[in-house]
């Protein structure tokens, strides 16, 4: 086969695949990426599911199943993970996958063990969806934390308020909203009922273009929001304890799956821990009227306890910052700031030496009192 004549055939064949994989997100930024593999005689295939080293991966030949020995190294940031784009064997028993193309984004939060791993939820996400329950109280908290890691995966956060028909009252559903978008500055809050159908068209036409994933505790409503934008009772259901609005969890995998109005969306188990990752950027997105206030106070290392000259405090004196804002920047500040600490140690001895500049003034402040002099 002459030259030209093979570059012709891998032309069409990439076109073919490409055409094959858009309802899945390829692109013809992806296809540029996959060149060096495809000259291996490599398919490119997206994964929409991960299983104890297995993978089920969508390939312009049909849905394959696929061993991940090859791309499972020590760091657990780098194995393959639902969302991926993978080069996979075009045959084999077993078949292999051999790599996965550079993320554009990835969702990571911090592993519950004590080793304080970073996990990777998703890769390769446009929209970060947080499912908030309206069967119960909302936690202001806990909303920011998501959309704390949320900003930080390179995603665009939506918060979606589910379950709104059970908030009957035009009013008290629109002062919920507004309190969700006071913790949630410059992200879109939607009030969503999949029983009555409120919201889900609009929520349709925001995830058709690109890739989302559903995030949000047990018993958020996820798995029910899912199958109204699919249109189909694909993920299982499972009832909710009155007592405190909380599910078992529904979803044990995260799977990938194509809308039929386009876009693709990635559900996710319920989520009980949801620890910060390296997450300062985000958290920073998070509170930015904290972040612009810190910018005018007198001192640029101010901690915004009881310095002179604090903005910040300021703020919370004539009441256009909320104290709460505040304790939830500090909580998840230290939290970051203890997490990178155990992988940077750098970091970790600017701790050390700050917690001993503070030990020092506090027992000087306790011997001057003592003494008189103060």
């Amino acid at each position: 086969m002459s030259s030209s004549s093979a570059s012709q055939q891998s032309s069409s064949h990439q076109s073919a695949t490409s055409h094959a994989l858009a309802p899945y997100g390829w692109d013809d930024a992806w296809a540029a990426d996959f060149e060096r593999y495809a000259d291996q005689g490599l398919l490119p295939g997206r994964v929409v599911r991960v299983d104890r080293g297995q993978c089920d991966i969508v390939t312009a030949d049909g849905p394959v199943r696929a061993d991940t020995a090859f791309v499972t190294p020590h760091d657990p940031m780098r194995v393959v993970c639902t969302g991926d784009w993978a080069a996979v064997e075009p045959a084999g028993d077993p078949r292999f996958v051999r790599a996965y193309l550079p993320r554009r984004t990835a969702f990571v939060r911090n592993t519950s063990s004590n080793r304080s791993e970073g996990q990777i939820l998703a890769a390769n996400v446009d929209h970060a969806i947080i499912a908030v329950s309206l069967a119960a109280e909302l936690d202001l908290g806990r909303i920011e934390r998501f959309l704390a890691l949320a900003w930080e995966s390179g995603a665009l956060p939506l918060v979606v308020l589910t379950k709104a028909d059970l908030v009957p009252d035009p009013v008290g559903l629109s002062y919920l909203v507004q309190d969700v978008e006071t913790a949630a500055p410059g992200v879109q809050v939607l009030s969503v009922s999949s029983a009555t159908g409120d919201g889900v068209e609009v929520l349709r036409a925001i995830v058709s273009g690109g890739t989302s994933v559903l995030l949000g505790q047990s018993g958020a409503g996820k798995s029910t929001l899912a199958n109204a934008l699919l249109g189909a009772d694909v993920m299982e259901v499972q009832a909710i304890r009155d007592v405190d609005g909380k599910g078992r969890h529904t979803t044990t995998t995260r799977n990938l799956l194509a809308l039929p109005g386009g876009g693709v969306l990635i559900d996710t188990p319920g989520l009980r821990g949801v620890g910060l990752w390296d997450a300062e950027s985000g958290v920073g997105q998070v509170f930015a009227e904290i972040e612009e206030l810190s910018g005018r106070c007198r001192f640029h290392d101010c901690a915004h306890e009881a310095e002179p000259g604090c903005a910040v405090l300021a703020a919370i004196e004539d009441g256009s910052l909320a104290e709460r804002r505040l304790e939830s920047y500090r909580k998840l500040i230290r939290e970051n700031r203890r997490i990178v600490a155990k992988t940077d140690a750098r970091l970790r001895n600017e701790i050390r030496r700050d917690w001993r500049i503070k030990s020092a003034e506090g027992r000087a402040n306790y011997a001057a009192k003592r003494s008189g002099t103060r």
